[in-house]
């Protein structure tokens, strides 16, 4: 028994409508795991990472990880690996739902697009099955209404993942939705999907459970243990069930590390009016989970007289203080039109920011507005400006949809720009908690706080307080944090899960499910493998070391109030730590490092 894969991939190929069948390689899928690891590898040997990513030549990967579908905590996830028209570097966009689950139901591992439809398209995957279609009559639909559609056509058991009119724009903020509000947002994954004239996925299967399980009594009680923990964190327990996500705004505005106007200073005297305390009191419906989840964080909302899905902490933030908004109503729908467009909801809020700021000091003029002035604190323009950016008709809104990086460079004034690699920053300030900003320089996608989630020891003190206003040790625990996330996005499991579950959890659970015998110390070497080769992919991209790098507001301003006035970022002190840690020079591996990592395939290049 192969142990949670189903060794099959499907390398369907939109230029010709051929669709093969592939034999999934057990030795390279348990070397990077699955989902994030082996999406990358596979990307990287196919020599994706010299082309230009909106034309034919570049691929979109859709990969589970061997733990997706499975009876384990948090275990709906999924990625789209690709390369990223946004920054030109890898992208690797997460998404929870069922869609990935169904998508591993079906019996396949992965599905690899290439080549472009000549004609919108849609897939559907029904068990072994796989069909092209056309998606004429589906063009112009929002997520929603195109979910409705296809569920009407295919059955309500079926699961749909789509992109926007954003996506269909090949907007370079749009996100591949699916099951309506559930998104892998950032990169610009749908302008990909977009480029291919690929409107949606759509995936029924037969099994309601996994049977490839490689010891399934072992898998049941390694997963009693993760739930024993997970029941005994508070914040997995209660806290992201009660608040959602959004229980972070008053918890980031009280050390003085909410960015706010755009970074121009980090305390919003506001921010409870956006909180999750508010969104809870006012517009909360229900909690809503993904698949086989017990920490439930999702929002369901009622949104206008919409009930939908409701605002994570990073689109209530980017919408409410980093746009100087304090209308939670107005945050609520500008998401819910990020969700029905397909638009990333931390790239499109915080690119509006940045606009807003452009606007404040004279750079856009009110004529360009359309009668929708960038103003701070406005409502009006939050909810407009995301509607035209998903839309675009008139050349600011164009330029806003391609992100702040293009916008402020069109300008003249890149340093207005909040975002690494052309990718928008989240919303943890940098100066006031160390490391994450050095998470956010090296992080191999762009600015991610997903990817070395820090703010859980700097903030939340878990799984022990660091003190985020020193750089003592910092680089040691960004690449554990890098390391073990990588491990996770690969599994398939969620990364919430990491507020209470340690590496000994994750290789339980694996070693139960594929057969494999990690060690907590080999495990994460496979997270330093698969951070590697992610690094190499950018390399051969064009990466250069400058581009880890924060904006020059944030190693030069310091912050101007609130708790933590008067920090800046010392990234320039940590970044040779974090290289010498990594066993990197000028920004990548060296050759000894790469073999060490049995990545002999990188060496020399």
């Amino acid at each position: 028994m192969s142990g949670a894969y189903y060794e099959k991939t499907a390398r369907i190929n939109l230029t010709t409508g051929e669709i093969k069948v592939e034999k999934l390689d057990l030795d390279t899928a348990r070397k990077f795991i699955g989902g994030r690891g082996l999406g990358t590898k596979l990307l990287y040997d196919e020599g994706v990472a010299v082309c230009e990513p909106l034309s034919p030549e570049n691929k979109l990967i859709y990969i589970t990880g061997p733990m997706t579908g499975t009876s384990t905590p948090s275990s709906g996830r999924y990625m789209v690996v690709t390369k990223s028209p946004l920054t030109g570097m890898i992208a690797c966009a997460n998404s929870g739902g069922v869609w990935g689950a169904k998508l591993k139901f079906a019996g396949w591992d992965a599905l690899i697009v290439e080549g472009a439809a000549e004609e919108w398209t849609y897939i559907t995957v029904e068990d072994d099955r796989i069909e092209l279609h056309s998606a004429k009559e589906y063009m112009g639909l929002m997520s929603e209404e195109l979910d409705e559609k296809l569920k009407e056509k295919y059955g309500a058991s079926a699961s749909v993942l789509s992109i926007g009119v954003a996506g269909e724009n090949q907007s370079l903020l749009a996100a591949v939705m699916n099951d309506k509000d559930r998104a892998a947002g950032r990169s610009g994954v749908g302008a990909v999907q977009g480029s291919k004239k690929l409107k949606a996925i759509v995936v029924k299967a037969s099994r309601k459970q996994l049977d490839n399980i490689y010891d399934l009594a072992e898998l049941k009680e390694a997963n009693k243990r993760a739930l024993k923990v997970i029941s005994e964190n508070p914040v997995t327990s209660s806290g992201l069930r009660a608040l959602g996500t959004a229980v972070l705004v008053n918890i980031i505005n009280s050390v003085g590390s909410l960015p706010t106007r755009n970074w121009q200073e980090s305390y919003a005297e506001y921010a409870d009016q956006v909180s999750g305390e508010a969104l809870a009191e006012k517009y909360l419906v229900k909690p809503g989970a993904c698949y086989h989840c017990p920490i439930v964080c999702g929002r369901i909302i009622n949104c206008n007289g919409r009930v939908v899905g409701g605002p994570e902490y990073e689109p209530l933030w980017a919408y409410g203080p980093d746009c100087g908004v304090s209308d939670l109503n107005a945050v609520d729908e500008s998401n819910m039109w990020c969700n029905e467009y397909g638009l990333d909801a931390i790239g499109t809020p915080t690119t509006i920011a940045a606009a807003m700021e452009l606007y404040q000091r004279g750079y856009i003029k009110e004529e360009e507005c359309d009668g929708v002035p960038l103003e701070w604190g406005s409502a009006e323009a939050i909810v407009e400006w995301t509607k035209r950016m998903g839309d675009p008709k008139s050349p600011l809104a164009k330029l806003m949809s391609s992100g702040s990086a293009r916008l402020c460079e069109a300008y003249g004034h890149p340093e207005i720009s909040m975002s690494v690699k052309k990718q928008e920053i989240p919303a943890y300030d940098a100066r006031g908690i160390q490391g994450i900003g050095l998470n956010y320089a090296t992080a191999n996608c762009g600015a991610a706080h997903v990817r070395g989630y820090t703010i859980s020891p700097e903030i939340l003190g878990l799984p022990q307080q660091l003190d985020r206003t020193t750089t003592e040790g910092k680089a040691e625990w960004v690449k554990i944090f890098q390391d073990l996330t990588a491990v996770i996005d690969s599994m398939g499991n969620c990364l919430f899960t990491s507020f209470a579950m340690g590496a000994q959890e994750y290789a339980d659970l694996l070693n139960a499910a594929t057969g494999t015998s990690w060690t907590t110390e080999q495990l994460l070497e496979i997270g330093d493998r698969i951070y590697n080769i992610e690094r190499m992919f950018n390399k051969a991209a064009g990466m250069k070391p400058e581009d880890d790098r924060l904006p020059k507001r944030l190693l030069e301003e310091p912050i101007t109030n609130g708790p933590s006035k008067g920090m800046v970022s010392a990234l320039p002190e940590m970044l040779p730590l974090y290289y010498a840690a990594r066993g990197w020079e000028g920004a990548f591996p060296t050759d000894e490092t790469l073999k060490k990592l049995g990545l002999d395939e990188c060496v020399g290049k």
